[in-house]
């Protein structure tokens, strides 16, 4: 019999000259495997860099170029059946912690070396590290970091200052906003979809009649309603569906515009030096959701075909077909600021710079516009009144203060919900 026995490996002995022997660990598969991200040259620990796409370590200057090509939108997708998700890889592949924000509930996974108690989604301090679960889907395919974090302080600095609605001390303030590289969940899905409806459509017929005691001639219009049908086929390729719900969805929304030719194998090395978000949608719920977009699209596509606008007793039947998946991690950076107390956040694609966020709203600039669009109504409703005090007819000029206020109030109105929108989420 040989020795070792099968499945057993070396370990460690207190008695020198005695070697000692344990039973392998169980082969768990690719889906547990660890790296480390310490620099072959001096041991240093190297981070991932979007200046030159690669492994650099800031100790000795040592470059790992990326290993993984880019595989774009032809990256592997997945269909919906228990084995596949089974089969799939689970864990990050590589030892990180769990920062569980207790102020807005965020997961953020860090390096277990990160010396950092602060929540980069609202900037709170009250956050619990633990071990990260390695239970969940590992993601496949990712896009990297195209857009350096010295980059986004430019691009915040542009972005508040280009509304006249902020304060014009805004400007400053980006140059001291602390950008977190981190990458955020994402699926997507493709699916076939073909839908069948019918519908009541309304058409407007008009009638003129001639009336021999009036001598006039009358018109009459009424809507004659008419059985309508159809079918639409279209397919979605890659909708995007947000892994988290702890970020605003509408900033979230506003710079989701990412290109999928840039999607690379996923592989742990991209998240040395780097924050990741765990996903808290799974799959099938983010699956629903996508389901529910896509049914709602088709139903807007097939009252699209109608013949009018005027619809009722709406049905429609919608099949799904081909219908795949694919768990991503797209890079976003993330600043939270506070302005006069108030806390709030901006975002940036990390792979093209497209920028979304909240801006405080300067309301003594905003009232002073409106009241000089509300001034010409004002000084005209005066001057009619006083045309009427002197015996003169100032109902023309009273009718044109009145078309001015009504302008005045769309354009205010409109000018006040812009400016509500700056810090909404």
């Amino acid at each position: 019999m040989s020795f070792p026995p099968p499945n057993y490996i070396p370990t460690s002995s207190a008695i020198p000259g005695i070697d000692i022997y344990k039973p392998a660990p169980e082969d768990t598969g690719p889906q547990q495997a660890v790296v480390s991200f310490n620099c072959p040259r001096c041991d240093g620990t190297t981070a991932y860099s979007a200046a030159n796409g690669g492994l650099t370590c800031s100790f000795c200057g040592y470059y790992e170029p990326p290993k993984k090509p880019v595989v774009g939108k032809g990256a592997e997708e997945f269909e919906f059946t228990v084995e596949t998700v089974e089969r799939a890889a689970h864990g990050w592949g590589v030892e990180r912690t769990d920062l569980h924000c207790q102020r807005c509930g965020a997961h953020t996974i860090i390096s277990p070396d990160t010396l950092t108690y602060t929540c980069p989604f609202c900037g709170s301090n009250n956050v619990i590290q633990q071990k990260a679960n390695q239970d969940a889907l590992r993601p496949r395919f990712l896009i990297p970091f195209k857009l350096e974090a010295e980059a986004c302080n430019k691009i915040a600095r542009e972005w508040l200052g280009s509304s006249w609605m902020t304060p014009g001390s805004m400007r400053r303030l980006a140059r001291i906003a602390d950008f977190s590289p981190i990458f955020i969940p994402f699926w997507t899905f493709d699916s076939g979809a073909y839908a069948t409806w019918k519908a009541e459509v309304g058409h407007t017929k008009s009638s003129r009649h001639y009336n021999s005691r009036t001598k006039s001639w009358t018109t009459t219009t009424k809507t004659v309603w008419r059985w309508e049908s159809g079918n639409v086929k279209q397919f979605f390729d890659d909708m995007l569906i947000s892994g988290t719900t702890r970020l605003s969805q509408r900033l979230l929304g506003q710079i989701q515009q990412y290109d999928l030719k840039d999607l690379l194998e996923y592989e742990p090395k991209f998240l040395a030096g780097q924050h990741a978000q765990a996903y808290d949608l799974p799959l099938d719920m983010a699956w629903k959701k996508a389901r529910d977009a896509m049914r709602e699209q088709t139903r807007l596509a097939c009252r699209k075909q109608a013949s009018t606008n005027k619809i009722r007793n709406f049905s429609m039947t919608l099949d799904f077909s081909d219908e795949s998946w694919r768990y991503i991690l797209l890079p976003v950076y993330i600043a939270v600021y506070h302005y006069q107390g108030t806390q709030y956040q901006v975002m940036v694609n990390g792979q093209n710079g497209r920028i979304s966020g909240q801006r405080p709203a300067d309301w003594i600039k905003i009232w002073l516009v409106v009241l000089a669009i509300m001034s010409p109504a004002f000084i005209a409703g005066l001057a009619g009144i006083l045309l009427m005090l002197s015996g003169r007819d100032g109902f023309p000029v009273l009718m044109i203060a009145f078309v001015l206020a009504m302008l005045g109030i769309v354009l205010s109105f409109h000018l006040v919900r812009q400016a509500m929108e700056l810090d909404d989420v």
